[in-house]
């Protein structure tokens, strides 16, 4: 497998998980509202992007290496996690409520 097939899948396993965890913790804590749900979504997605590039500075990674997983063009797909994580607790309000 190489590197890039195997950084694809992990962000789709990422996903995969992220579901599952998701779906679970807006079923047993529903948002009020689709706008609470997009809010906490949007907290989230901060949230990661706050922990991954602040771990990574500190790991001593340079931003550009860092945005290297953000290139759509060339067949990195990363950027699906924070989109997914903004998105997902407004649609597993909408399909729960």
């Amino acid at each position: 497998m190489t590197d890039l097939t195997a950084h694809q899948l992990s962000t789709v396993s990422l996903i995969i998980f992220f579901a599952i965890y998701m779906g679970i913790l807006i079923m047993k804590i529903p948002p009020a509202t689709s706008a609470q749900a997009l809010l906490i979504g949007i907290m989230w997605m901060l949230m990661t992007l706050a922990f991954e590039f602040g771990f990574g500075t500190y790991r001593g990674n340079s931003w550009s290496k860092m945005m290297e997983d953000y290139n759509i063009y060339k067949g990195h797909i990363w950027i699906l996690i924070p989109v997914w994580v903004a998105i997902a607790p407004y649609v597993f309000y909408k399909l729960f409520h």
